[in-house]
């Protein structure tokens, strides 16, 4: 005869501040205060956020190195009854952070997984840029090697409405001159950079205006970009 399975257990996906600590939901921080395990990116990220709210739970590292070895382990747990929480360094789980792999398997398995929604860079970005985003598309982190990201470029000029990315600061200042050279000066962009944090700061623009304003100055920070490659009417 087989165990009887706890049902009792659940899976949480928990979004995170992205900078500032007070946009943590009240839900959010009931579910942290009941969980029996947190699954985080990183685990030294998590006890700043778990000290702050004065939560005291087990933690655990959980990123996209591990999380095709650790996401059945996760999911076991759940089915034993435990209160199992997934959250990102900071933003939305599956939003070009990990989570994915836990929810296709956790509903594989018949579990219902809880949303704990929150804020998300990329919701933030969306409100603060100031372009048309009725129709829009989100391509996370585009490929490293200028080839392959001219490429990637074109396809988002080639969707005709405004597209989101992530960016390294290390690599902006490249990413800006390659819009100019692969789409067009004018092409219409919004920076994001810092969002909810002390120098947060939203440059908006065309991709020439926003490199002739920063100019020389090294950019800091994780930064959201907007493209609004529009081709205007002749």
């Amino acid at each position: 005869m087989s165990e009887k399975i706890d049902d009792s257990g659940r899976l949480s996906i928990m979004s995170t501040p992205i900078g500032n600590l007070e946009d943590m939901t009240y839900r959010a921080v009931r579910t942290l205060k009941e969980a029996d395990l947190v699954a985080a990116e990183d685990t030294r990220r998590a006890m700043k956020l778990l000290n702050h709210f004065e939560v005291k739970v087990k933690t655990v590292s959980y990123h996209s190195h591990n999380e095709h070895q650790k996401t059945d382990w996760l999911i076991n747990l759940v089915e034993e009854g435990q209160k199992v929480v997934i959250l990102s360094d900071a933003g939305t789980p599956c939003i070009a952070d990990p989570g994915f792999l836990a929810v296709r398997e956790s509903v594989k398995r018949g579990i219902e997984p809880e949303v704990i929604p929150g804020v998300s860079a990329l919701t933030f970005a969306a409100v603060a840029a100031g372009l048309p985003v009725d129709r829009f598309s989100f391509f996370g982190f585009l490929p490293v090697k200028k080839g392959k990201r001219a490429s990637a470029l074109e396809e988002i000029y080639a969707e005709q409405k405004t597209c989101f990315i992530y960016e390294s600061p290390f690599r902006m200042e490249k990413l800006l001159k390659l819009i100019v050279e692969v789409m067009d000066p004018e092409t219409q962009v919004a920076v994001i950079r810092e969002a909810t944090k002390i120098y947060e700061e939203v440059l908006r623009g065309t991709a020439q205006e926003i490199l002739e304003q920063v100019g020389e100055k090294k950019w800091r920070g994780e930064c959201v970009v907007v493209i609004s490659p529009v081709k205007a009417e002749k």
